[in-house]
């Protein structure tokens, strides 16, 4: 995609925003194995770990085994202890606050695109003072489907009124990247948690960044 034709960002949050992702496994992995007796693997743990919260929950135990009423709590205490083994180390990802600067600098409008309920995204926005930046934010209370189906960033790019080829995506995850393929949108990946081998089927991918300081996002958009 040439510099030219990106109109707007769309980020996802954990492990893209923010390097957390270990403290969701540990957080799963306390729900699953030590209140659930899952017996998974810390491995297992992290295949199984994306998409809706209820989601993950449907694919370990089959879907029905819990009513809404009992994964919804199981949901919220899960990210009640991530947000409590995290809050100490929260800190955005080296040199992101500068990068939003920049694409505030530019007007170029920016979203939120995240599997993740509202309670985590307002954890990491408004304790971090970030809120400002963002002109859309899509969570999973605000789509049907998950990642990978590309539901959450194609409402992003409607919410912000660009056209999804003009929205490139950052991601940390195999199936967020599918979902910005199938939205039509190129990616950065974000190597915090995902090596680059596990992208290698992904045409879209316009970048690796391990973090917001890469020369390589000075390329990806110009000054309009």
């Amino acid at each position: 995609m040439k510099e030219k034709d990106i109109r707007a960002v769309i980020f996802d949050m954990n492990g893209t925003m923010i390097d957390d992702m270990a403290f969701h496994v540990v957080a799963w992995s306390d729900i699953l194995n030590d209140d659930l007796n899952a017996g998974l693997t810390e491995a297992e743990v992290k295949r199984q770990m994306y998409g809706k919260n209820g989601e993950v929950l449907d694919r370990i135990f089959g879907k029905g085994h819990f009513t809404e009423e009992a994964s919804d709590r199981l949901s919220l205490e899960k990210e009640k202890r991530y947000q409590r083994a995290y809050k100490p180390h929260l800190r955005l990802i080296e040199g992101l606050h500068g990068y939003l600067e920049h694409l505030h600098r530019l007007e170029i409008p920016v979203a939120i695109g995240t599997a993740a309920i509202p309670f985590n995204i307002d954890f990491v926005l408004d304790n971090l003072h970030i809120r400002k930046y963002f002109s859309a934010i899509v969570s999973a209370d605000d789509v049907k489907h998950s990642k990978p189906d590309p539901e959450t960033f194609l409402k992003a790019a409607s919410l912000m009124k660009i056209a999804p080829e003009h929205c490139i995506v950052f991601e940390d995850a195999p199936k967020g990247v599918e979902a910005a393929d199938r939205a039509g949108m190129a990616a950065v990946v974000l190597t915090t948690m995902h090596g680059k081998d596990e992208f290698a089927g992904y045409p879209n991918v316009a970048a690796f960044i391990r973090d917001y300081t890469d020369p390589a996002l000075q390329h990806l958009i110009v000054n309009h």
